[in-house]
């Protein structure tokens, strides 16, 4: 039996063709509907979405309500066995037809014998375990009367196999297992109470194990448990389970008693004393002292026991007055949320809360109030977080993980607090509780530290218009802030009752003329409120089991919204031509939708998709294999009063998304909340790319897109925008390559729209405040912190790099593209990156070059290079590498471009050592396939910029010019020259030496040796530096002089004399100078004596003197600061220098005075002067 729902009915004729299929053809069914008003009125259109042959009842008004006498609501399933009992009560959400509930219980009903003897049954009947995983509802046992026909309980959620994957460890499971083995015994009910005993069978580890199961429940509702185990969990153990399993499967095999008040009552009192004292005997030591204290108490007549009429009995079950709810242990919650938060974030705890919250949300669907309970004991916890206060005296934020949590913990109270039928004390008990949440210190903001600028949700509402103007700005709003302005919000406005409660309410005919605000010019409802909030009401509908008064609510939302869009688009045009003229707006959105705390847009588009989404006969195997599967869609038609409409949810879903979307707003403070936006954009587009776009959603995507267009400073798409408004460039890439199979035309021009980064340009104008009367508008002139930046700069390059490669081979396409690149794309690195991404599309392996997207990649390429220039960039060297590469690609023509315009792209060096180098190289030739013409044209260009680089950075472009200009011999004298005129302002004796080698390499020893003598007059040698860089370069220096002949070797010595003071050093070279004769480098036109040389002589007596005095200095500098470690080395030292003494005439006549000098100055060191008394005397 099915309880009213239309799109439930038509899904109905589908479940039974599937079970007449597998052989359940005599199954009978019949739709139920209300009897409500309402309902009898939708009477007709329930039988037109019924299948041919169920029947539809409708209870006349004086008849009783059969809703009331079933115990049933709206979207229920009652399945009853063929003997007339109830078998499976089955409620929302599980009687959702995509789910495989209702179909399960309906198998398991047809082929399981409840009775246990029935003839109609065969003696061997099949049972698959998941047939069993429903929330059911026994029927009364036709044994008792009165109060034990309420028995019956309710399986909840803890009972359900949907927690987790692997459903062999699931509890369920488990305990049907031990149901299943006979591990179940002793099953006593007395009332309202239900006992028994569930043995655990021995493992390899573990003995067998009996415990006492104790369950307590009422009105189909479990409210207590109690088992041996010790279970610690949120969840039933598996031997509640099997006990409750046990009741309901065999009902006849439980022994039944009556409430144990009632079997008191019939006692006398003899009975009642002996009843007392056996139970006391039995159970002497656990409740004898009870005993004792309870008869004190009865015994003294002033007692309050004695005050009291009649007694407790746990087992009578609670008053039809009182509250009755499922079993929640509170103390597990606690635990498990405070594990979960203690391994912060960690060990997947973010996925067990986020699951938790699942279940709440999953228990107000059902309507269950531990949902608000559960959602109280979790937020208990999170306040008392000690991370809280760590991250507040730290002064540092929540991590993102926690934020996250945070936000669906606000979130949910929201939906608790909007309950359509909560009553006025519970709201004002948790209104109670989160203020007092909210007061402290360590409540984290709604925003981060920038939670004071956004209004108050109720400051739209039609109802609350009471608020006064100092609540649009709170100083402090925290995350249970919104929940706590929902307490103000209410349902007993007459327009809004109406609109959830009928899909046919409209205004009459004769009413449509002249704007109203209930109903626009179709007729169809409106619903006038703050976009958020009246979001919030939907998602509070769907969350407490109202699925189809929520979809009602959005489309009246919706229609809202779109006379907001037509009214935007006349006020614009009227303020059109000023607003072109400025080229900016002050008009902005400081509140968007998208990344709002609420997700307006995000409940919008699921309200609706649910209910388009299509049910597939296997999704049983798909939940079981864990796959996930995109959702498939249908198009289901709004149910409005005009039958004309044609829309369908599944357009009014895409049709919200992009209004909300394009929606111009500017961008949030705080890291969080910009970095909230740029998720929630992505969450959005995520589920519209699930969407597959058939020609009516490809209208509506046309349509709303020319809106957007046209919108002006409304639209984030509009000509005109705010200087700070959110870019639109992940949306718009959704936008261009779902558009762009269907209408090429718009998809660009939305595209190239959307690539504008107004934040970045210097020029934008911040504008002045102002605040129109139909949008909020808050413009402080301030720079803006984004901390985003870099993803949005990101996001406008995949949207530039989509429509680069789409337009390949369109010439008009790409060159549009090009513009709007180097007009709106500020970064360096991302321009290179589009250049490297157009190069590659250009490129492909398999075919010929994209000539035309090659001139645009080395485009971006130049204009890379012009912008880092003059700044540091880590990758400049690989993007001259590439732009060389890129040039070549496109041709000689480019190659001689860049050349001749080398001083606006390179550096001197980087024209020279890379570009040059790189153009000239044999590699380049043979990929370009030139000719002598072409070659001598660009080998004429890199001399020209050679020569050029060297006037102008003669340190650094020296060498490379001469290299390149060595096959023309004007060009490599000019180069010469450069480096001659340069030698004495500018170049190091690094540089210089370094050129004098590559002379001498190439041949020319004279301008080598000149070069050597420039280098020699910037040097400096001290007498410590003895393992100088430039030492190797002085004795090149040396040795090309003594190899030139005697003249060049007398006018380097004196330079080499001033400039170089270490003794070893000037050693080395006199050395040298004595062991060849000069001049065997063989200088045409010279003659060589071939005489070694003299050191009494010129030009060697003067080095000589020079070392022996270099030996002098450098021993009492040394003996200044030695110690005995070193005494060894001096000693070492010495003896060096006594070869160079020795060298002299009277060389040894010099060194003995030298050492008697040391002995007498340095007497003082004497185990110093004992060493060198034993090695000289």
């Amino acid at each position: 039996m099915f309880l009213y729902r239309p799109q439930q009915a038509r899904s109905l004729g589908g479940l039974r063709e599937r079970l007449a299929r597998q052989g359940m053809a005599d199954v009978h069914y019949m739709i139920v509907n209300e009897k409500a008003p309402l309902s009898r009125v939708m009477f007709g259109e329930l039988e037109r979405q019924a299948p041919p042959g169920v029947p539809v009842f409708q209870p006349e008004p004086e008849e009783p309500d059969v809703w009331q006498v079933l115990g049933g609501y709206q979207d229920d399933f009652l399945v009853y066995d063929r003997c007339g009992r109830l078998a499976f009560h089955i409620q929302l959400p599980y009687s959702f037809l995509h789910f495989p509930y209702v179909e399960s219980a309906i198998r398991f009903t047809h082929s399981k014998d409840f009775c246990g003897n029935c003839s109609l049954y065969p003696n061997t009947t099949q049972e698959a375990n998941a047939t069993t995983e429903v929330p059911v509802t026994l029927s009364p046992l036709p044994e008792q009367g009165g109060k034990e026909s309420e028995t019956p309980f309710h399986q909840h959620n803890p009972l359900h196999p949907h927690h987790h994957h692997k459903g062999e460890g699931l509890p369920f499971r488990r305990g049907i297992r031990l149901l299943e083995t006979g591990a179940v015994d002793n099953v006593l009910q007395v009332g309202f109470h239900l006992s028994g005993t569930v043995t655990e069978p021995a493992t390899a580890t573990e003995p067998e194990m009996t415990y006492k199961v104790a369950i307590s429940f009422d009105r189909c509702k479990i409210t207590s448990v109690t088992c041996g185990c010790g279970n610690k969990d949120i969840f039933y153990c598996a031997h509640v389970v099997a006990l409750s399993l046990y009741r309901i499967r065999k009902p006849d095999q439980v022994k039944l008693r009556l409430p144990i008040s009632e079997t008191l009552f019939q006692m006398n009192r003899d009975q009642l004393q002996k009843f007392v004292q056996y139970l006391i005997t039995a159970h002497h030591t656990e409740v004898l002292p009870t005993a004792q204290k309870l008869a004190d108490e009865i015994l003294s007549s002033n007692s309050e026991i004695n005050q009291v009429h009649g007694a407790p009995d746990p087992t009578a079950g609670a008053s039809i007055d009182d509250e009755n709810c499922w079993h929640l242990d509170e103390e597990q919650v606690r635990e498990q949320v405070k594990l979960f938060l203690s391994q912060g974030g960690y060990y997947g705890s973010g996925k067990q809360l986020n699951s938790m919250f699942a279940k709440v949300r999953e228990m107000l669907r059902m309507r269950d109030s531990n949902g608000a309970r559960m959602l109280t004991l979790i937020t208990e916890q999170f306040m008392a977080d000690p991370r809280l206060s760590l991250w507040r005296q730290q002064g540092t934020g929540i991590t993102e993980k926690c934020r996250q949590l945070w936000d669906e913990l606000g979130a949910l109270w929201v939906c608790v607090v909007l309950n359509p039928h909560c009553k006025l004390e519970e709201k004002s008990c948790w209104l109670r509780q989160l203020r007092k949440w909210g007061e402290m210190d360590v409540c984290p903001l709604e925003d981060g530290n920038y939670g004071n600028e956004l209004p108050n949700i109720t400051n739209a509402l039609t109802q609350s218009s009471s608020h006064s103007q100092d609540s649009l700005a709170r100083p402090r709003r925290t995350v249970f802030t919104r929940a706590i302005e929902g307490c103000d919000l209410h349902w007993q406005d007459s327009h809004l009752q109406r609109i959830i409660s009928s899909d046919f309410y409209m205004s009459p005919s004769y009413q449509r003329e002249g704007e109203s605000l209930l109903f626009n010019s179709q007729g169809q409802p409106l619903w006038l409120e703050h976009v958020p909030t009246a979001c919030a009401r939907v998602d509070a509908l769907r969350s407490h089991g109202y699925p189809r008064e929520a979809l009602r609510l959005t489309v009246a939302i919706i229609n809202t919204l779109r006379l907001q869009q037509q009214r935007q688009l006349e006020i614009y045009k009227h303020q059109k031509k000023e607003l072109l003229q400025r080229g900016a707006t002050t008009i902005t959105n400081l509140e968007g939708w998208v990344g709002h705390p609420l997700n307006p847009i995000g409940c919008l588009f699921l309200t609706l998709t649910e209910a388009c989404r299509l049910e597939e006969e296997n999704c049983l195997e798909i939940s079981d294999t864990g796959d996930s599967k995109p959702p498939v869609y249908q198009h289901v038609p709004v149910a409005t009063g005009s039958q004309d409409s044609g829309e369908s949810y599944l357009s009014l879903a895409l049709e919200v998304a992009l209004m909300g979307m394009g929606q111009q707003r500017v961008m949030p403070e705080g890291l969080y909340a910009q970095d909230k936006v740029c998720r929630n954009e992505e969450q959005i587009i995520a589920r519209l790319q699930d969407l597959e776009l058939d020609p009516v959603l490809v209208q509506t995507l046309r349509k709303q897109c020319i809106l957007l267009l046209e919108g002006g400073p409304f639209s984030g798409l509009g000509e005109v925008i705010h200087r700070e408004s959110v870019p639109m460039h992940t949306f718009a890439k959704y936008l261009f390559s779902a558009l762009l199979p269907h209408d090429a035309d718009l998809a660009y021009k939305l595209a190239l729209r959307a690539m504008r980064l107004p934040v970045l340009e210097t020029t934008a104008p911040s504008g002045d405040v102002t605040h129109p009367h139909h949008l909020v508008s808050v413009v402080p002139s301030r720079y803006p912190r984004w901390f985003t930046l870099g993803h949005l700069e990101s996001q406008q390059c995949e949207l530039a790099s989509t429509m680069l490669t789409a337009a390949k081979g369109d010439m008009l396409r790409l060159r549009t593209v090009l513009e709007a690149i180097q007009k709106n794309i500020h970064s360096s690195s991302l321009i290179f990156k589009l250049a490297q991404d157009a190069f590659k599309i250009a490129t492909p392996a398999d075919s010929n070059s994209d000539t035309t997207l090659l001139n645009v990649a080395l485009e971006l390429g130049l204009q890379v290079m012009r912008m880092t220039l003059s700044t540091l960039n880590w990758r400049r060297r690989e993007m001259v590498r590439w732009l060389v590469t890129c040039a070549t690609e496109v041709g000689v023509r480019a190659l001689v471009s860049i050349l001749q315009s080398w001083y606006s792209l390179f550096t001197p060096t980087e024209a020279t050592s890379i570009v040059a180098a790189t153009v000239m190289s044999h590699n380049t030739i043979l990929r370009l396939s030139l000719d002598y013409p072409q070659r001598e044209e660009l080998a004429s260009c890199a001399r020209t910029l050679a020569l050029q680089c060297a006037m102008k950075d003669p340190q650094n472009c020296a060498l490379s010019a001469l290299t390149l200009c060595e096959k023309d011999h004007i060009a490599f004298e000019t180069a010469y020259q450069i480096v001659i005129d340069a030698a004495s302002t500018g170049m190091t004796y690094t540089q210089l030496f370094t050129i004098a080698r590559y002379m001498e390499h190439r041949g020319y020893p004279l301008r080598a040796f000149k070069l050597a003598s420039l280098a020699m007059t910037h040097l400096n040698l001290a007498y410590n530096q003895d393992t100088h860089p430039a030492i190797n370069d002085v004795l090149w220096a040396c040795a090309l002089s003594h190899s030139l002949g005697k003249n060049e070797l007398a006018a380097i010595i004196p330079l080499v004399v001033k400039s170089v003071h270490c003794a070893t050093v000037l050693s080395d070279i006199l050395r040298r100078c004595t062991m060849t004769a000069p001049g065997l480098a063989g200088i045409p036109g010279r003659r060589n004596s071939g005489k070694l040389m003299s050191t009494d002589k010129a030009p060697l007596r003067q080095l000589l003197d020079a070392t022996i005095s270099a030996y002098i200095n450098t021993t009492h500098s040394r003996l200044t600061h030695i110690s005995p470690r070193h005494y060894g080395e001096f000693i070492e030292f010495l003896s060096k220098a006594r070869e160079t003494f020795l060298l002299a005439q009277d060389g040894h006549i010099q060194f003995a005075q030298f050492i008697d000098n040391l002995k007498q100055i340095y007497k003082g060191k004497k185990k110093l002067m004992l060493l060198v008394r034993e090695r000289f005397g």
